[in-house]
């Protein structure tokens, strides 16, 4: 059997892969940070001798050009991609050899995109294994929706479709290895099956077991927003991009934090919640190196911004900086390592009350807060708080002005994207607190009747 080797990036919800035969390997979409990938071929001995892309990632920025640049691997894409460099182009039915032993099948699978492929890996003849990109999911597929609404629809039915095929060529024992779907917002839902091979989708996986329109309606109701920077990546996708610059950002000192943040620009805590509330710079915002830290600031940050991160050691700074390249955000402008103390000067701290639901309620109880919920729309739908104002988190930034004057109690479903809310509302003068609670605790009457029974 050939060794597959998962190399996970959970922050994003994706998942890599390096197949080989003890002498040769093969790699399924890569990251952009590719000295992973680098690393485990020379631990495992192997030589790198191609590179195959799923499709033109919406997520993430590849490494896929500049891993075969540095190893001189074969690049293999689609052949009808448009793309601006030298590859290998690959169609439906095409065998590529691999080494002596390993074959990869590819296989058009349109649906995540119009020109996606999964490729199904051979060993001396027999199939052991499938990677499927965003096509077939664990429990769930890819979302349609990502390449505009004029194309949902048709793609939708396209994924019907190709897992279908897949479902129909491929024997039931072949394991599924899919890029999306471990939280990405890539996937169209979370995946809940009973074990990773083709037959155990075949059971549980909606995709399989339901009817073409009954799937179709059910994967449209349930798509909510994406990521705003998943517009820029395709772009740089098809350009090739280049590996990136890991080397340490410049540092700052604490009267240049204090220009930047009166400049408007965004000087990010990279410091977990609990430790932001308690004494931060004034004017800086709290993304946590502990949550959804490159999806969301990703989401946020307008894109060509100044970004300027503060963290507690250079390991902290370098570990954001390794995730925001991977969405195509390169270099910072700026860095400070330390504590607060040392990122404000003389200035004193700002801090930000915390609170759990049952404090909220007992608060509303006795005068008139502003409850701000800053989750998506499909978790609003779900069940919320009875007079409570719903602006999504990405929304935020653009739509403070929309949230009343006075106290506001900012709450999410977790603590994290609260966080992230009130420091925004904080930066801009307001008065403020942190509901960091899991939104399970809201007591039932707490909640709009219509929706009490949904959550």
């Amino acid at each position: 059997m050939p060794q597959i080797i998962t190399i996970d990036t959970p922050t994003l919800g994706d998942r890599s892969y390096l197949v080989h035969d003890g002498q040769a390997g093969l790699v399924i979409d890569p990251q952009r940070d590719i000295d992973r990938v680098l690393a485990l071929a020379r631990g495992h001995g192997v030589t790198i001798a191609a590179v195959f892309e799923t499709h033109i990632h919406n997520d993430y920025v590849t490494g896929g050009y500049a891993l075969a640049q540095a190893t001189g691997a074969d690049y293999h894409t689609n052949i009808a991609d448009q793309i601006a460099f030298e590859r290998v182009g690959v169609d439906d039915g095409d065998v590529v050899a691999v080494g002596a032993h390993l074959r990869v099948r590819v296989l058009s699978t349109p649906g995540h995109t119009h020109t996606h492929l999964a490729y199904a890996v051979e060993e001396d003849g027999r199939p052991v294994a499938v990677f499927t990109g965003g096509s077939l999911l664990d429990g769930s597929v890819g979302r349609p929706d990502l390449l505009g609404p004029q194309h949902t629809r048709a793609l939708a039915r396209a994924q019907y479709a190709s897992a279908h095929r897949l479902a129909r060529e491929l024997p039931d024992h072949i394991a599924l290895y899919p890029t999306h779907g471990f939280g990405s917002f890539c996937s169209s839902a979370p995946g809940e099956t009973s074990g990773p091979t083709l037959g155990a989708q075949r059971l549980a996986n909606p995709v399989l077991t339901l009817g073409e329109q009954a799937f179709v309606d059910d994967l449209l109701a349930g798509l909510d927003a994406w990521p705003a920077y998943y517009a820029h990546m395709a772009p740089a996708n098809v350009a090739g991009p280049a590996a990136p610059d890991l080397s340490p950002v410049r540092r700052a000192n604490a009267a240049e934090l204090r220009e930047r943040i009166a400049a408007g620009q965004w000087v990010v805590d990279l410091r977990g919640r609990v430790a932001f509330a308690a004494g931060h710079l004034s004017g800086t915002l709290n993304f946590g190196l502990d949550g959804g830290f490159a999806t969301h600031l990703g989401w946020l940050l307008p894109r060509g911004a100044e970004l300027a991160l503060l963290g507690e050691s250079p390991e902290q700074v370098a570990e954001a900086q390794r995730e925001l390249v991977r969405i195509g955000i390169d270099r910072p402008a700026a860095s400070a390592t330390g504590s607060p103390a040392h990122w404000s000067g003389d200035q004193p701290l700002a801090t930000i009350a915390r609170a759990t639901f049952a404090d909220l309620a007992q608060v509303r109880h006795h005068r008139d807060v502003t409850v701000l919920d800053v989750r998506r729309d499909r978790e609003w739908g779900a069940g919320h708080l009875s007079g409570a104002l719903h602006v999504p988190l990405h929304q935020l930034p653009t739509r403070i002005g929309e949230v009343p004057a006075g106290d506001v109690w900012v709450h999410c479903a977790g603590g994290y994207r609260a966080s992230i809310g009130a420091s925004l509302l904080k930066a801009a003068g307001r008065r403020v607190v942190a509901v960091d609670d899991g939104f399970e605790h809201v007591h039932p009457a707490d909640l709009q009747p219509r929706t009490r029974e949904a959550v």
